[in-house]
Formats: structure tokens, C-alpha cells, sequence
């Protein structure tokens, strides 16, 4: 089924599946025949129409829905629940930590939600619907959806920590410069997840804690554990963040020593050129009178006292300690 703006939309029969309604079916829905689920495009015009006009939501509700950007959040209006939340980005071609934003309006008998960019979690709470096997009420919806989300997070998470190991090692071993754009790519990708990270943790504690009336003690539980699983998410962050910091300092440190080492070289090496540099500029001048220019053996002895010359250099810098 596509229709303009109607992502999907279906009646909870309460058994775990749902039969899928159109825009008509939708203008008919009628709270007696179950729960509605109604999944808008934020982009379209038809969708936009229905929130404004035929939702009966309230006016701040609406324009929220169709916010341009929105952050994670949780906010109980009456009977009510405005519920923004964040997943990861596996949409093909995009980066997981652009997070696709779902917007949710919960209420007893009805669950309004839009969305700009697809959302596999979403996908699959169809798909479950479709096998039979999907949510049952306002409360397992919510729970189902939470769980979906924050599960699609654990491979993410993990990557980054990986990526970060692996960038920690070979910067022991090797200390390329080019690891510094490889460094600052995962710094950017970890402030990019933890932005939405941190306050979808506080949305669902918040959720579990205003305790709606469609929201069960055991979906309250559920979503405590998921709360939870996204600190541990926040925390893993944090300290991936902390060894990114450390590994690029350690990296910064590692190429400043190079250079000094390479600087050191350059050093010793115009020391010992200096002295001979002046003296064959010396000879070279072009005016009577410079010795040894009529012996036949000059130039032998030139060459000798510049080789004496660096032997003695050599000599002192060893004994300094400089070599």
C-alpha cells in the first residue's frame, strides 16, 4: 500500500497483529474497533494536512510532530505522551551515527508517529505485526519500539570501540601521521552518537517514571532495563572518547619527537658543514695572493686539512654527547 504521506497504518487486533488501513480506512477508524497505529511522512504535504487537520491533537503537540529537527525527549500532556527518539542510521550509503529521528504521540487507543528517513526498527515492528507475533497495546508498542532501536545500537557501539582499539595499537607500533584524520573522524563520530545518546536515556527514564495510564508496571520495567542498556552505551562512549583523546595526544606526541629527532639530525649534520662551507668559500675568491693556489698539491691539501677538519668536529660532538 502507498499513499501520499501514509507510511502504514493498521488496528491493533490484540493478539500481536494488526490489519492495514488506508487514508480511508484511516478517516473512518472508530475507537471501538482497537487500537490505531498511524505512521506518517514528515515530508509530505498529506501527512502534514492530517496532523493539522483531522488528528484533533493539540496545536504545540502538531507543531512539534513536524519540528524540522528535534532531540530526544518525553513530555506527558493529559493523557498523552509525546516521545522523540533516535536510531541509528542504516539506511544504505549513510553514516550510523546520522540518527534518524521517530517522533511518537501515545495516547489510550490511538499512537501517531512520523518519521523523515526510514527507520529499520520501525520496519521490523510491521513485519512483526504482519506475522502475528507484533505488539498488543499502546504500552508493548512503545516497549517493542524502544528495544528495537536500542538493539540496532549494540553492533554501532561496538564498532566504534573497535575502531578505536585499532587505532590505539597501531599508533604504538607505528605512528603514522595519517592516523590523525582517522582519530578525529572517530571523535566526530562519538560526539555525533552520544548527542542523542545521552538524552534518549532520560526520555525512556522519564517515560518509565510519569507512569501514563497505558504504560503497565511490567512495560515500565522494560523500559528501565532498555534506559539502562543505553547508559552502558553512554558510558562505553565516554571512554572511547577518552582513549581517542589520549591516543591522539599520545600520537601528536610521538610525531613532535620524530621531528625534533629529525630537526636534531639536520642540526648536527649544518655543524659540521659549516666550518668547511666557509673555508671553500674562502679559497674560492678570485683575488691574488691566496695560498697554495701556484702549489701543484694545493688542492690535496686543502682537501686534507677539510677532512682533518670534520675529524675533529666528529671527535668533539662525541665527546659532548651530541651524536
Amino acid at each position: 500500500m502507498s499513499e501520499p504521506g501514509l507510511v502504514y497504518a493498521a488496528v491493533f487486533d490484540g493478539s500481536g497483529g494488526a490489519r492495514q488501513l488506508d487514508w480511508s480506512g484511516v478517516s473512518a477508524w472508530q475507537a471501538a474497533q482497537g487500537i490505531l497505529w498511524i505512521h506518517l511522512n514528515r515530508e509530505s504535504v498529506a501527512a502534514e494536512r492530517w496532523i493539522s487537520d483531522d488528528s484533533h491533537l493539540d496545536p504545540l503537540v502538531c507543531e512539534a510532530l513536524m519540528a524540522e529537527s528535534t532531540r530526544p525527549r518525553c513530555v506527558q500532556m493529559g493523557e498523552g505522551v509525546m516521545l522523540f527518539l533516535r536510531g541509528v542510521n542504516l539506511n544504505p550509503g549513510a553514516d550510523p551515527e546520522d540518527m534518524v529521528s521517530i517522533r511518537l504521540w501515545v495516547e489510550p487507543g490511538r499512537i501517531v508517529s512520523v518519521r523523515q528517513r526510514r527507520l529499520m526498527s520501525v520496519d521490523d515492528l510491521r513485519a512483526s505485526l504482519a506475522q502475528g507475533s507484533g505488539p498488543v497495546d499502546e504500552g508493548d508498542f512503545t516497549v517493542q519500539l524502544a528495544e528495537r532501536l536500542v538493539a540496532r545500537m549494540v553492533d554501532v557501539i561496538n564498532d566504534v570501540d573497535d575502531a578505536v582499539d585499532a587505532v590505539q595499537a597501531e599508533v604504538l607500533e607505528s605512528g603514522s601521521i595519517r592516523l590523525r584524520s582517522e582519530l578525529t573522524r572517530l571523535r566526530h563520530e562519538i560526539i555525533a552518537l552520544r548527542r542523542y545518546l545521552a538524552p534518549q536515556r532520560d526520555a525512556l527514564l522519564r517515560l518509565g517514571q510519569i507512569k501514563p495510564a497505558w504504560l503497565h508496571e511490567e512495560h515500565q520495567l522494560q523500559l528501565r532495563e532498555q534506559a539502562d542498556r543505553v547508559t552502558r552505551f553512554v558510558e562505553d562512549l565516554d571512554a572511547a572518547r577518552e582513549r581517542a583523546a589520549v591516543t591522539q595526544e599520545e600520537l601528536g606526541n610521538r610525531l613532535s619527537e620524530q621531528m625534533n629527532t629529525r630537526m636534531y639530525v639536520l642540526s648536527l649534520v649544518a655543524a659540521v658543514f659549516l666550518p668547511l662551507g666557509f673555508l671553500t668559500g674562502l679559497f674560492g675568491i678570485n683575488v691574488g695572493g691566496m695560498p697554495l693556489a701556484e702549489d701543484p698539491w694545493g688542492f690535496w691539501e686543502v682537501s686534507g686539512l677539510l677532512a682533518a677538519i670534520t675529524a675533529i668536529q666528529v671527535l668533539l660532538f662525541r665527546w659532548r654527547g651530541w651524536f
